[in-house]
């Protein structure tokens, strides 16, 4: 009896370090793709942001930044003339709603502005409503120049 065991335990023993292998090399490759993943969300989140687009009533757009602080915002029209701008700020983020009823309908163009980049969402007016687009129109990414003790300059 000792004998048969001998002789199966060699190839079981090979079969168990295979599977031990092949399951180490997938645990470490899930926590190098976890890291990686972790990485690029706090990059992202690092002076980024994104506009949530939230329901409105007729004439009125409404729109959430979320862990933003700081903030420029910009209203243009077709013709890029500004119609309104403020400097918007919160402690958590930035919840603004705007009443467009006193504008004819058209297009016109929200811009979203931080140390990071500058966003320009479409508004459409029309008689009976107005509609924010969920997708950015432009998005562009300002230089920063850094040095050991904080930013020397944003191009």
């Amino acid at each position: 009896m000792t004998i048969f065991l001998a002789l199966v335990l060699p190839h079981q023993i090979i079969s168990i370090n295979l599977k031990a292998t092949i399951m180490r090399k997938m645990l470490r490759l899930g926590l190098v793709l976890v890291v990686a993943m972790t990485t690029m969300s706090t990059f992202a989140n690092e002076g980024d942001f994104l506009l949530y687009v939230k329901k409105g009533n007729e004439k009125e757009i409404r729109f959430s930044l979320n862990g933003i602080k700081k903030i420029n915002l910009a209203l243009y029209d077709k013709e890029n003339n500004l119609i309104y701008s403020e400097n918007a700020s919160g402690k958590q983020g930035i919840l603004r709603t705007y009443r467009l009823e006193e504008l004819p309908s058209g297009t016109y163009f929200l811009e979203v502005e931080n140390e990071v980049k500058k966003v320009r969402y479409e508004i459409i007016v029309t008689n009976k409503m107005a509609s924010l687009s969920q997708k950015a129109v432009t998005e562009v990414y300002k230089k920063v120049l850094r040095d050991k003790e904080g930013t020397l300059a944003t191009l």
